[in-house]
């Protein structure tokens, strides 16, 4: 047996194609003498490179030129026919070359679609149609002649290929929805803070309006207390007179009560006094009503305006927050695509685009250098030579004229400023956590690593971060529009006129909310444009 299987190894070695490796199918024989399946050859050769024109056989690798006609060799083709109807086992190719032993390392090239057979003519599948998404045996060829065919292995490598770039693509979209939504979560908390934050300034400032109307109630009550007490004071020292004045008048009575000079008598009794009118005490029922009935009052009736007031605002404040909330899910619901780079890849060109973005903004005065004067609700600073009257706050800069906006920003953001002056200014952004105490670099706008500005003036124009400064070539016009993408982490600063002009811009990871920040030349101001 084991000489038998070797005997027919070597006979199904000489009726196999070298390219395919399998039993010969429609044998060719070329001039060099070796043979081919008529298929392979000529996908061997359509393969080459068509500008050299050279066709050369693919095992002793004679080139011939022209293209050698092909034509089928029939004794071979009947010796094949006569081998397969022997009833013979073919052995796969794999098998064949291991059995082979060769020394030269070799792929084992194995049938593309395995023994499925053609089940119009039961042949082995070796093409396949692109054009009808089908699989061909050799004979199956003619009928497909217009259509794109192929071998099935060229076929495979292209959809695994596209697949495989498709299977990237989707993991790289998938890598940028999560990087999205990282950013999202980030967001969501730093705008939530920077809420938290406005709201706890707001109700903190409604708070202090409140005390102080308590107190200057309170105040009023005590001013009318003392008013009324007063007029009491004076009736009782005006009784005390009187009263001191009967005691003496009874004395003189009683003295002379005991005389027995009648005459005396009737000469000073004249001179005595007793007041028949009573003393006018104040109404006691008045002053509880005017001091209780109406203050209690008024102050029911403050209480529900105020109440009124408060319902009505924080049902308009909850309305926005509502229908924020619902454009956001409304946004998702409409988003089509995972491709969520697309969402950032546009930036702003024009004003209009610019103005998309544009937040109305305030200055906070608990951030104000004494020698700022805020105006304009305070939308504008200027500085001056002498200290305004500001509380103590552990949020004001202590030596650089310098003030902050209420409101930190973490999106995207543009907003405008004006200024004039021959002190120059300085527009910019910052952490809340930059320092605000001391003449040093720590609390300067855009001499730290927690702040970016840009100095202008009627000369020079510089952009400054931590120890780097850029100068600019272009001047500065006194409107200046700065646009923030916290995501990004870019910052822009523009000329505005009648058309938007780059003056500088900086990549930077913006790691917490930067709030808009400005320092003031003397004798220069500053103000937040308005639209």
């Amino acid at each position: 047996m084991a000489a038998t299987s070797s005997t027919i190894s070597i006979e199904q070695d000489q009726f196999s194609c070298s390219v395919c490796l399998e039993v010969l199918r429609d044998p060719v024989t070329i001039p060099c003498g070796h043979s081919y399946c008529l298929g392979c050859i000529e996908d061997y050769w359509s393969r080459g490179n068509p500008q050299k024109a050279q066709y050369s056989c693919p095992q002793c690798r004679q080139e011939f030129k022209p293209k050698p006609l092909l034509n089928r060799n029939t004794v071979l083709g009947e010796l094949v026919e006569k081998f397969l109807r022997s009833g013979v086992r073919e052995q796969p190719a794999e098998e064949r070359l291991r059995g082979r032993g060769h020394g030269r390392v070799v792929a084992p090239k194995t049938s593309d679609v395995g023994e499925t057979l053609c089940p119009q003519h039961q042949k082995p599948v070796k093409r396949y149609c692109r054009t009808d998404h089908q699989v061909l045996c050799l004979r199956c060829i003619n009928g497909h002649k217009d259509h794109d065919v192929v071998r099935p292995g060229n076929e495979r490598a292209a959809q695994q290929k596209k697949l495989q770039e498709a299977s990237l693509k989707c993991a790289q979209n998938l890598n940028e929805v999560e990087k999205e939504l990282r950013y999202v979560v980030r967001y969501i908390k730093h705008a939530t803070e920077a809420a938290e934050e406005e709201s706890d300034r707001v109700f903190s400032k409604l708070l202090r309006a409140i005390e102080k109307q308590r107190c200057d109630v309170k105040e009023a009550i005590r001013g009318r207390e003392r008013a009324a007490l007063a007029q009491t004071q004076q009736l009782q020292e005006k009784l005390d007179r009187e009263t001191a004045e009967v005691r003496r008048s009874e004395a003189e009575l009683e003295k002379l009560c005991r005389s027995d000079d009648h005459l005396h008598f009737l000469q000073k009794c004249r001179s005595l006094h007793f007041p028949s009118k009573p003393v006018q005490i104040p109404d006691t029922d008045t002053l509880p009503y005017l001091m209780y009935k109406r203050m209690r009052e008024g102050l029911a009736e403050l209480k529900v305006d105020l109440d009124e007031n408060l319902q009505r605002e924080f049902n308009r404040v909850s309305d926005k927050v509502i229908s924020l909330k619902e454009t956001s899910m409304a946004n998702e619901k409409t988003k089509v695509t995972i491709d969520a780079h697309i969402l950032y890849n546009s930036e702003p060109k024009t004003r209009e685009e610019f103005l998309h973005y544009y937040q109305n903004m305030t200055l906070d005065p608990n951030t104000a250098n004494p020698y700022l004067s805020l105006s304009e609700g305070h939308r504008a600073a200027t500085t001056r030579s002498d200290a305004q009257p500001y509380p103590d706050h552990p949020e004001r800069f202590s030596n650089w004229a310098q003030v902050l906006c209420r409101a930190g920003m973490a999106g995207r953001c543009y907003w405008e400023v004006a200024w004039a002056g021959k002190g120059g200014a300085s527009v910019g952004v910052c952490y809340r956590s930059m320092s605000r105490r001391g003449g040093g670099g720590d609390s300067k706008l855009g001499h730290n690593a927690k702040s970016w500005s840009l100095d202008c003036s009627s000369a020079t124009c510089t952009f400054r971060h931590d120890k780097q400064s850029a100068s600019v070539a272009a001047l500065c016009a006194n409107r200046i529009g700065v646009y923030l993408d916290f995501r990004a982490g870019i910052l822009s600063f523009y000329n505005v006129s009648d058309r938007m002009f780059l003056l500088y811009s900086v990549h930077a990871t913006f790691s917490q909310p930067v709030y808009p920040g400005f320092w003031v030349g003397l004798g220069s101001t500053l103000k937040l444009c308005s639209l």
